[in-house]
């Protein structure tokens, strides 16, 4: 029997573990892919207060480190689903059970991907998804963007404020995201709109050299050089198994404000997973910290 059980290893779950533990309670976290979560793929971290310059895997590491400094039990496995049974939570993963007093969900979200063969390999060496994170690494360089909604024009507006030149490449014959956002980027001189048009392919082995794009109506086929590019066709988050435990948006974020709480007592959610309007390490952790210290509050309410 754990006080809790974190369900994701990325900076929420992480945090929310050093946090309980740091107040006493025993911990074991759930991870089912990587122990860092989406972070580990950016080749550089700047922007985190007091770090400095860093890769995301080497903060990644620092903070497994210190939470297993710390006592917790972290394990690499699936959760499939979590119940409740009077005022302890089973939380069933592939391989075996847990018993939980209480339970953090922080299983992010992650990026929609192409599905193109070696796009995952390239990842971190060449594409990336967030211009906030990795946009200043392409300083007077060529970049894409591709997708046409909101947050695909917001990334593309900013990086052409950094970028010699910037393609936006999207499948449809117009852009789907705000018209004043589309407006003052067709305004950008260093701005390229390429529209009815699909990446096919992504060149390059060990780092992005160039995308191969194919127009949707005349199948002709171009390559476009280029130093990086930005996938921007939104996220999936990663709360289904836990539907019939609490509320989800119709994107399928955990339907939470900022107190982390959801319609089941005892259960919480912390980071990219819950909705909310910014995605960054930083919100990730003060949503960890958030979630453990009401976890917390409530074990010691309620046992």
């Amino acid at each position: 029997m754990y006080d809790i059980a974190v369900i994701g290893a990325g900076p929420a779950g992480l945090t929310s573990a050093l946090y309980a533990l740091r107040a006493d309670k025993t911990v074991v976290v759930l991870e089912k892919a990587t122990f860092g979560g989406q972070i580990t793929f950016s080749p550089k971290l700047e922007n985190y207060p007091g770090t400095g310059t860093l890769s995301g895997n080497e903060f990644a590491s620092k903070l497994v480190e210190q939470v297993m400094e710390q006592g917790a039990d972290i394990e690499l496995e699936d959760v499939v689903s979590v119940s409740k049974n009077g005022d302890v939570f089973t939380v069933v993963t592939e391989d075996t059970e847990y018993e939980a007093k209480s339970v953090i969900i922080a299983t992010g979200a992650r990026h929609r991907m192409l599905g193109l063969e070696n796009e995952e390999n390239l990842v971190g060496n060449g594409i990336s998804f967030c211009a906030v994170c990795d946009g200043a690494f392409y300083k007077d360089q060529t970049v894409a963007v591709i997708g046409g909604g909101n947050s695909a024009l917001q990334e593309a507006l900013l990086l052409s404020s950094l970028c010699k030149k910037v393609y936006v490449v999207q499948n449809l014959a117009f852009l789907t995201g705000e018209e004043r956002l589309a407006k003052e980027l067709e305004s950008k001189d260093n701005v390229e709109i390429i529209l009815s048009n699909v990446v096919v392919k992504f060149n390059g082995e060990d780092e992005l050299q160039s995308i191969v794009v194919k127009n949707t109506e005349t199948e002709e086929e171009k390559t476009i050089t280029i130093d990086g590019v930005f996938i921007a066709i939104g996220l999936i988050p990663q709360n289904d198994a836990f539907a019939e435990l609490i509320n989800l948006d119709s994107y399928g974020y955990a339907d939470s404000g900022e107190d982390c709480t959801t319609r089941t007592e005892g259960i919480f959610v912390a980071g990219d997973c819950r909705k909310k309007k910014i995605r960054q390490v930083a919100t990730a952790v003060g949503d960890g910290a958030v979630a453990a210290l009401a976890a917390c509050n409530y074990i010691d309410e309620k046992f």
